[in-house]
């Protein structure tokens, strides 16, 4: 197990959207973040308070959390140096980037000399199945995107917490690194191999009772080219009875792909839709999460009323205005 309360390493992050891991954890699991450490050059901060390697150790920290989560997950050079000295200060490091701190020889030998632990979230602990198709007992929702990093793991977090707080049998199903940290279970999907990636998700979301509903934590987006199969293993081995359809309406073009434009909320509706029912012809898309973390209160609840309109769907930001209208579109579904 990793141990808490973590210290958030958000590097030299260019932007906030690559400190989501850190941002997630610190919005979900606050009592386990004591503090952020940012290096020079760094653009986001996650509004914890800002402590050196000493500082954190004295208040407590016992593990270092790498809460970036750049393209191609790379641990350069700068990083390393930081996370050595960490080692030395008495922390373990926890990561879940592609790059492994397993297989970088120079931590190792300093975790190995310390006696410290290296904790690798991306990589699959069980070996999953091959997807068969069947129908499982129980109901699943999953949040599919126009793009990458819009609120699709914030979209299932506030309805599961929605529902539980209703009383209702409710699980929230982690699928990629920041929902295991704040979870401490799941499946790494992008680490899986290709074969056995809809098996995972089958393998996650099992047969449960009549009235119990998984919300499985969404990735990737059909629509961008780089991460898509990974939201087609999602949709085929979750075989979800709803949709929500999640949405950031600020961004310029798709995450990291500045030639590519996202896909209209409409668009995505028809194709997710479609390729849902191959699995399960009953499938229903129930609403609209909007990430509205860049627009005034003003602008966001005027966008969030046209979207409603244009798409007959219940539509809000569950993180900032709450779940309930996607859950009671979901329990009326």
């Amino acid at each position: 197990m990793i141990e808490t309360p973590y210290l958030l390493f958000l590097g030299d992050a260019p932007d906030q959207l690559a400190a989501k891991v850190a941002q997630g954890i610190k919005d979900w699991r606050p009592a386990n973040a004591v503090g952020q450490f940012r290096m020079e050059g760094c653009k986001a901060d996650v509004g914890l308070t800002d402590m050196t390697l000493e500082e954190a150790k004295a208040a407590g920290a016992k593990t270092l959390v790498i809460g970036v989560a750049n393209r191609g997950g790379v641990i350069s050079q700068e990083w390393k140096k930081v996370l050595v000295m960490a080692l030395e200060e008495g922390f373990d490091l926890a990561s879940g980037l592609h790059n492994l701190l397993r297989d970088e020889p120079d931590l190792v030998a300093v975790a190995e000399a310390t006696g410290r632990a290296l904790h690798d979230v991306r990589i699959p602990s069980v070996q999953y199945p091959i997807a068969n198709g069947k129908k499982r007992t129980g109901k699943r929702v999953l949040a599919v995107g126009t793009d990458c990093s819009v609120g699709k793991m914030y979209t299932a977090l506030c309805m599961d917490a929605e529902m539980r707080e209703r009383g209702l049998k409710s699980s929230f199903r982690a699928t990629g690194q920041t929902g295991i940290l704040i979870t401490g279970d799941g499946v790494p999907l992008d680490a899986v191999i290709a074969d056995f990636m809809a098996g995972s998700v089958e393998y996650l979301t099992p047969d449960n009772d009549a009235d119990h509903w998984d919300h499985i934590e969404g990735q990737g987006s059909l629509f961008h080219a780089s991460y898509s199969g990974v939201t087609m293993a999602l949709i085929h081995g979750g075989q979800p009875d709803a949709l929500v359809l999640a949405h950031e309406p600020t961004r310029e073009h798709m995450r990291g792909l500045p030639e590519y434009q996202q896909p209209s909320l409409p668009e995505l509706r028809d194709v997710a839709l479609t390729l849902a029912r191959v699995v399960n012809p009953d499938c229903k898309v129930i609403g609209v999460s909007v990430n509205t973390q860049h627009l005034s209160d003003e602008d966001a609840r005027a966008y969030l009323a046209e979207v409603e309109a244009e798409m007959g769907l219940p539509t809000t930001d569950p993180f900032r205005y709450g779940a309930g209208p996607l859950v009671d579109a979901l329990l009326a579904s």
